[in-house]
């Protein structure tokens, strides 16, 4: 039976092996390890040194070109320009705490709310998505008066304390909190029929039951509606219905993680949620919000906030100020005139399409699956179909040696998460498959 992977031992750097390092690189290493200690995390069997980011390039000290195909945070592609001007210009002007009228906070809000559906009408700004998830949390467990979430097996919500608990794949014991369950990810081939809505709701249901006996109650079922950090599992369109329908006729609360999904990725419209015809109780957002500047947000009905802030006396010092604000809008613009969801849609479509015709190629991939630019790529064994993490890590570091940057997702760390920025176009997807093609005739 194939290993569970932790989510920061995928593709993780081993510290405690240098030799074959040049002393300069060993050197970074060693000034980073004296600083950060046991929790740096470096990617890749040689770490790189990056320098300057650029559209959907990343440049190495040495000048090296890699084609980033696994960072969504500079959702926009790095160091945008008009980006980079907005956030300029604010600065410029005027950073302060949240206790003021300022204009372009105000404006920033009433944009990104006009693209949820009602009821979801208020936004609470925060600087990270950890955070954003603590406050959903927290106003999850006031509206129901209960304790008890469910997320999938390998779920990762971010690094607060209590977010931790909701983020099973955080951990080296894979132990759940006790007011905590977990149910699989929603994979079709191991639903009956293919029917994985009734089986996710079937299995949702039952972890209901499970905290109501043990006294946790229900309060709500965290989502990140492609489910990336389980593996990606995006189809079929709809699905999640039935799950969101079971919360709610349980008195739950469904909480929609659009950290990674969100902002057009998966090609379906602006939000991850919208491809399954739901509408959340309350929506989370993080750093891709300001093309990695540190925000995040959590948008959910004015019932619910206001409930929320009656009990406690919620604020955030700097979880929207000036500057986050302008670099928010200044994406929303990036997204709207560049066109970039129907970007996500046609090449993401074109490279899923191209990873396809590869998998008939060669028998080491498993299954090709996603929506937008957002993709999954498994690698398994051949010879029995068992989750092959190794092979999934030689592809990793030998496409970073050929100037290609990808990662990996899943419980057993053996699927290829293709998530680049938003800008990738045809000719980045074509770069991407001739590599991987070359990388397999390698190993074969």
């Amino acid at each position: 039976m194939s290993a569970t992977k932790q989510i920061l031992d995928l593709n993780r750097f081993d510290a405690s092996n240098t030799s074959g390092m040049p002393p300069e690189l060993t050197e970074r290493v060693a000034r980073r390890q004296a600083t950060f200690g046991a929790a740096s995390v470096l990617f890749y069997e040689q770490p790189i040194e990056m320098v300057r980011g650029e559209g959907a390039f990343l440049f190495d000290s040495n000048g090296k070109r890699y084609l980033d195909v696994y960072n969504n945070v500079p959702s926009v592609g790095h160091c945008h320009p008009h980006v980079v001007a907005a956030i300029t210009r604010q600065a410029g002007t005027l950073n302060t705490n949240t206790r003021y009228l300022v204009r372009i906070v105000e404006t920033y809000a009433e944009r990104l709310l006009a693209s949820f559906p009602a009821p979801l009408g208020n936004l609470v700004m925060t600087c990270t998505g950890s955070e954003a998830n603590d406050v959903a949390l927290r106003i999850a467990e006031n509206v129901t008066n209960a304790r008890g979430f469910i997320v999938t097996n390998s779920a990762y919500h971010g690094n607060t304390t209590a977010v931790a608990h909701i983020s099973p794949s955080s951990f080296k014991s894979q132990i759940s909190a006790p007011h905590v369950r977990t149910v699989p990810a929603p994979d079709p081939r191991n639903a009956p029929g293919g029917d994985i809505g009734t089986q996710f709701a079937a299995q949702i249901q039952a972890a209901i039951n499970d905290l109501r006996a043990s006294g946790h109650g229900f309060a709500g079922f965290f989502a990140d509606s492609i489910f990336s950090s389980d593996g990606i599992f995006s189809a079929p369109a709809g699905f999640l219905q039935q799950a969101a329908a079971v919360v709610r006729q349980s008195g739950g609360l469904f909480v929609a993680d659009e950290v990674q999904p969100g902002f057009g990725r998966t090609g379906g419209g602006m939000w991850g949620f919208a491809r399954h015809d739901i509408v959340p109780d309350i929506v989370t957002l993080g750093k891709p919000m300001g093309n990695g500047f540190p925000m995040g947000g959590v948008v959910t009905s004015p019932d619910y906030l206001t409930a929320f802030t009656r009990e406690t006396s919620y604020f955030n010092t700097f979880g929207g100020n000036p500057v986050a604000a302008a670099a928010g809008l200044a994406v929303l613009d990036v997204i709207a005139e560049e066109n970039l969801i129907a970007n996500a849609a046609q090449t993401g479509g074109s490279l899923k399409d191209g990873l396809t015709a590869l998998k008939s190629e060669f028998n080491q991939i498993g299954d090709v699956r996603g929506a937008g630019l957002f993709i999954g790529l498994d690698f398994n064994n051949p010879a029995n179909g068992t989750p092959d993490s190794a092979m999934a890590g030689h592809v990793i570091n030998a496409m970073k040696q050929q100037g290609i940057l990808i990662g990996a997702a899943g419980l057993y760390g053996h699927t290829l998460k293709i998530r680049p920025p938003l800008c990738f176009n045809t000719g980045h997807a074509e770069m991407f498959l001739e590599t991987l093609r070359k990388i397999l005739v390698a190993a074969k």
